[in-house]
This record gives structure tokens, C-alpha cells and sequence, in this order.
């Protein structure tokens, strides 16, 4: 894996020496200062600050500006990464630690007694990598529908229930739909954003999107292909959920976690397919007018769903290593855990704090009784497919990519999912093709039996 990133290594090596040059002058004190590349949400401000205060000689810093994993690799190859970097994907987690970057913690975990099988199963591909530890998730999260109270309230409808499906859903949704005398949209049912129809409906419709070994994508099997369908049909048959047009039709401004939640906080939508950790933003002034409620999704075919996380890896080339497995500690214990579901900021990445009073019912907010709903989906969740013949972040552009041309109305469900499948495979085949050592294995699996991401002969690499 590494070797994908040499082209760029002597130019973004000469900028991330600049940034490491121009970095942050010291303190006055010899407290060990201990980097963290992670977003900036403002929830991290006292995550930070509880860990400092917790061990008073590490001094923990955010650094919002160097992610991207790509940046990532570069720097800590470069001898100027972080300590700590986060890690979204199971493909992240492959590229890091096929790199070198990424410090097998499985030892040193064994030695401070965290247990990794603790946390929620769908976070592990985050963190697990060939039977070996390489860091320890964050957060995690399932997807759940909000509901407006007031919307409800005003249309006399009943608050959904969580045992509900979708052909129950689709007559409250278009009758919560409204569009003025001049067909311009004024409220939808639904919301939900670009990504969101993957975690769901490939989700409860059975969908897999490789074979269980990773060689071959099968996004072009009939409940793929039902799944985006569906989708579709909630845009342009139903007409519940706006088409990209309608959408910008109604945009608001934007911010930090803008878009979806903004229109939805704005009344916009009368339920939005979301997470817990919109409360990082809907708790907020700007939003404190909104009574809300949330129910599991309605069901599919089944309730299966994508779970989500964010894990956190330590540099192998930290030389603050001791400072960096005691964050992951700090991850892995109440104080962290509590104060993450007290923020909202998704749900506790270990499971035995979401299974508490406190995190069912927060004095601090207690008009969120609807806490046990993201426990629920979080049951639910199964991680997300990865392959490792495949670069990950290619993946997302096809998935993008085709999202946009089922809600364009451009292709059906059928040819969406037959084409994202067309060019997963082939991109399979390039990237087999130009690594000696990942060919090597991708064959060992097909000789045990794994179908390949070809048909014909001739098309292998």
C-alpha cells in the first residue's frame, strides 16, 4: 500500500515539514504534549479538556487541519505525523496499517486490561485488522428517524412507533408533504441525506456489496437492486422525498453539520433519517424551539442496517507513545464513554454504558426520551462492507456518482447498482493488477474458492 503513495511523497513530505515547522510555538510548563488530528467539532473542547484534566502530564491538542488520510500517511512516513489520528473506514484501517503508519496496540491493550470486544461489534473492522488491534474506537452510531412533534401535531397525525414499516410509513409521509399553489416545495415527509440510502436500504433489503472475501462486488444482485428502487421511488413516485432540484429549492444556509439538519431543523421535513449526534447541533439555540421525537427506522425486508464510528490509531513513529495508548485508555473507560453520551456525540463506543439510567434519561435534557431508539439501532447495525482489493475511496465515488443518477431520475435502481457494480470490479482487477503482494493473496483466495471480479478469462489480470 504504501508504494500507492510515493508519486506525491517528495511534495506533500516538503509541505508537511513546513506545516511541523510553523506549527504552534510550546508552553511554559513540561507537560508531554500529545497531537490529535480529528474534525473540530465543538464537542471536542471538553473531551479535550477532561483528559488533560484527568492526566495532568500529557497536554492533548486538536488538530482539525491535517486530516485526510492521504495527508496522514504522507506525514507520519515523513516522521511529522500526529500522535493520534482518526480512522472512519475499514478501508482506512487496511491503507494505515498496510503503510506502516498504524501501531499494533494488541499487546499494550493486554497489559492495561481494555478489552476490545466491548465495544459495539460493527465499530471493530475500525480497529481490527488480520486478528491484530490497532486503536480503539471513539463513537458509534445507527441510523434512526427524527420526527417534528409540531408538524405532526399540526396535521393531526399520531407519532410514529418504532414497530412500523415502510408500507405503513409512505401514507403518513405524502400526507405530511405539501407543495404550494405554484407546485413549489413547501414541506416533505422525509429527509435524508446523500449518503443515507446505503446504510438503509442496502441495509434492510439484504444487500451485500462484495463477497465474503472481497473479490468480486455483487452490488448487481436482485435486493441491491430492489433497494435502490426503492430509493428512487421515495423521490419520484411517492413523491416524500425531495429531488435534488426541491432540495436546493429549499437549502438554508450552511455551517458546520449543515444541509440535511438544517433543512429538517428549519420544519422543512417532517421526519429525517439521521443519527443521535445531530444533537451536537439541534441542542443549540437556533433550534431550541423544535419539539422532536425519533423511532427506529421502519422496517424492510429486514431491520439490518450499516452501523458508523470513528476510531482513533496511534502513530508508529510517536515518540509519545505512552501519552497515546493512555488516550485510547481514556477511550475506553467511563469518564470518556459518560461524557460522550452526555454530549450526544453519537453513542458510547463501549457497550455497557449505553445500557445505563444516565444515558436513558439525561437531566440535562429531559425532553429526549427517545434514547433507547439509538441503543436500538446501534443493535441493529452490522458494519459496513470493505474490500481490500479495492481503494475505498473510489468506492464512494461510485456510490456518489450513482446516488446522484437515481435521484436525477437518469437510471433505474436495476442499471444504478449494475453499473456501480461494473466499475468496482474493474477497479478490483486495476488494483490487483499493479500490487504484486495483494495479487498474491486475492488468488490464494480464489483457489479456496472466492468468485472473482471477472467473468471472462481474458479479463483477468
Amino acid at each position: 500500500m504504501k508504494y500507492v503513495f510515493l508519486g506525491s511523497f517528495i511534495v506533500m513530505t516538503l509541505l508537511s515539514v513546513a506545516a511541523w515547522m510553523w506549527r504552534p510555538g510550546g508552553r511554559d510548563d513540561d507537560r508531554v504534549e500529545i497531537v490529535w488530528v480529528c474534525d473540530d467539532n465543538p464537542v471536542r473542547r471538553e473531551q479535550i479538556d477532561l483528559f488533560n484534566r484527568l492526566n495532568p502530564q500529557y497536554h492533548l491538542r486538536l488538530d482539525p487541519q491535517n486530516m485526510g488520510m492521504e495527508k496522514t500517511i504522507v506525514q507520519c512516513l515523513a516522521g511529522v505525523g500526529p500522535d493520534i489520528f482518526d480512522c472512519y473506514s475499514g478501508f482506512q484501517l487496511t491503507a494505515f496499517v498496510r503503510s506502516g503508519i498504524a501501531y499494533d496496540c494488541t499487546e499494550a491493550f493486554q497489559a492495561r486490561g481494555i478489552d476490545i470486544f466491548k465495544v459495539w461489534p460493527c465499530l471493530l473492522p475500525l480497529v481490527r485488522y488480520e486478528e491484530r488491534v490497532y486503536g480503539h474506537p471513539g463513537n458509534g452510531g445507527g441510523p434512526a428517524l427524527w420526527f417534528n412533534k409540531a408538524i405532526f401535531d399540526a396535521a393531526g397525525e399520531p407519532y410514529p412507533k418504532s414497530d412500523w414499516t415502510w408500507r405503513e410509513f409512505l401514507p403518513i409521509a405524502k400526507r405530511l408533504t405539501k407543495f404550494d399553489s405554484r407546485g413549489r416545495p413547501i414541506q416533505f415527509g422525509l429527509m435524508m441525506g446523500t449518503w443515507d440510502w446505503i446504510g438503509v436500504f442496502l441495509g434492510q433489503w439484504n444487500a451485500t456489496i462484495y463477497t465474503p472475501e472481497g473479490t468480486r462486488c455483487v452490488l448487481d444482485s436482485p435486493e441491491a437492486c430492489a433497494a435502490a428502487q426503492f430509493y428512487q421511488d421515495l423521490i419520484h413516485t411517492h413523491h416524500v422525498l425531495p429531488s435534488p432540484t426541491e432540495e436546493l429549492a429549499m437549502a438554508t444556509a450552511g455551517g458546520w453539520g449543515s444541509g440535511t439538519i438544517s433543512l429538517f431543523g428549519a420544519g422543512r421535513g417532517a421526519m429525517a433519517v439521521g443519527g443521535r449526534w445531530w444533537l451536537c447541533m439541534l441542542r443549540g439555540k437556533d433550534y431550541a424551539h423544535l419539539r422532536l421525537g425519533a423511532v427506529e427506522i421502519p422496517a424492510g425486508p429486514s431491520r439490518r442496517l450499516f452501523g458508523y464510528g470513528r476510531a482513533s490509531l496511534i502513530n508508529a513513529k510517536s515518540p509519545n507513545r505512552d501519552g497515546a495508548l493512555a488516550f485510547l485508555e481514556y477511550l475506553h473507560g467511563p469518564d470518556w464513554n459518560n461524557l460522550i453520551n452526555r454530549q450526544a456525540d453519537a453513542l458510547a463506543p463501549v457497550m455497557a454504558y449505553n445500557y445505563t439510567d444516565d444515558f436513558l434519561h439525561n437531566p440535562e435534557h429531559p425532553e429526549e426520551d427517545y434514547n433507547a431508539v439509538w441503543r436500538a439501532a446501534l443493535e441493529d447495525a452490522v458494519p459496513f462492507e470493505v474490500s481490500p482489493y479495492v481503494n475505498g475511496q473510489f468506492v464512494d465515488r461510485v456510490f456518489l456518482k450513482q446516488g446522484d443518477f437515481l435521484r436525477e431520475r437518469i437510471k433505474t435502481g436495476a442499471e444504478a447498482m449494475r453499473d456501480a457494480a461494473r466499475a468496482i470490479n474493474e477497479a478490483i482487477v486495476e488494483q490487483i493488477r499493479g500490487d504484486p503482494e495483494l495479487k498474491d493473496r486475492y488468488f490464494q483466495a480464489l483457489a479456496a474458492g472466492a468468485r472473482p471480479a471477472w467473468d471472462r478469462p481474458e479479463d483477468a489480470p
